[in-house]
């Protein structure tokens, strides 16, 4: 089973499984300031799930790419929607500062 560290924990999940659902279901603080309460709920739409992914996940989709195409996102930053992305084996998690996750202050990483 893949191992998520994000905010000081480590959470084993199934292959394939949704980024996003898995850090909420383990209670990790996904969304910075208001983004908790208006958020597009996954469907890849706000980018305010942007986190910075390393290890074996998806590729990312149409979607991913639109979204993070678009202001205040770069395509040039390395951050991934946690919405659009599947778990493939072992990660680590980083969020930044900023409502949609942009900022270059690091909020929480995998060690906590």
């Amino acid at each position: 089973m893949p191992k998520v560290l994000a905010q000081g924990q480590t959470i084993e999940c199934n292959n394939g499984e949704n980024l996003r659902k898995v850090l909420l279901k383990s209670g990790i603080d996904l969304y910075n300031g208001g983004a908790k309460v208006i958020n597009c709920r996954g469907i890849g739409s706000c980018g305010t799930c942007a986190v910075q992914v390393e290890g074996e996940v998806s590729v990312a989709n149409w979607r991913d790419q639109a979204r993070r195409s678009l202001p205040p996102h770069s395509p040039t930053k390395d951050l991934r929607l946690a919405c659009q992305t599947q778990v493939l084996g072992d990660v680590k998690v980083t969020k930044f500062d900023g409502f949609w996750g942009q900022g270059s202050q690091v909020v929480w990483q995998s060690e906590g």
